[in-house]
């Protein structure tokens, strides 16, 4: 089984995120934020990741240390997991109908962090999490997981649907992305060797 264990305390936050790639989707979370908790249980679920992340942030200050620090700790737990990415997929993508809402993701486990954005929010909040934080969210799981990530907005009305609807294709997309591909018999998917440099 591979599976990602990361521990992160600083003064500002304190969290424990666990992961198993070859999971069926099970999660426990717990960030304090009930938005991010039901978007972090989105993403568990559709991508058949395992992920179990319990934080204690100081949501006092505000909400930022607490997404940002639990999204980094979850991109580094996947990429622990990932090990040297021997026999992955590596690509993955989705269109992500909900209701009136399609979104698109698309991404590679290459190593090399790149995010491309193009969607956005008409409210300033969605239950009590600041919808500006959602990109911020989604730019530190691809940084240390190290994942070229593009994210688009096709169309969509409702805030709740566009965040659902592209947490959701990113799940899908990284499910896809990290699969064992049984033909490729361990290899590494780079001519160069390896992935990341």
């Amino acid at each position: 089984m591979r599976r990602g264990r990361i521990e992160r305390n600083t003064a500002e936050t304190k969290i424990l995120v666990e992961v198993n790639l070859d999971g069926s989707g099970s999660y426990d979370v717990q960030t304090g934020i009930g938005f991010v908790d039901h978007m972090v249980e989105q993403f568990s679920k559709h991508s058949l990741i395992d992920v179990t992340m319990k934080v204690d942030g100081d949501l006092h200050v505000d909400q930022h240390h607490t997404t940002e620090d639990s999204a980094l700790a979850l991109g580094q737990a996947i990429s622990q997991a990932l090990g040297d990415k021997g026999g992955i997929a590596r690509y993955g993508s989705a269109y992500s109908p909900m209701d009136e809402t399609l979104s698109r993701v698309a991404l590679d486990i290459s190593g090399r962090p790149y995010f491309i954005w193009k969607a956005g929010f008409t409210q300033e909040k969605l239950g009590e999490w600041d919808t500006e934080l959602i990109e911020h969210w989604f730019h530190s799981v691809g940084q240390t997981c190290g994942l070229t990530l593009h994210m688009e907005l096709l169309y969509g009305t409702n805030n709740h649907h566009i965040c659902e609807s592209l947490y959701k294709g990113f799940a899908r997309a990284m499910r896809a992305a990290v699969e064992i591909d049984p033909r490729k018999g361990g290899a590494i998917p780079s001519t160069k060797g390896q992935l990341g440099g």
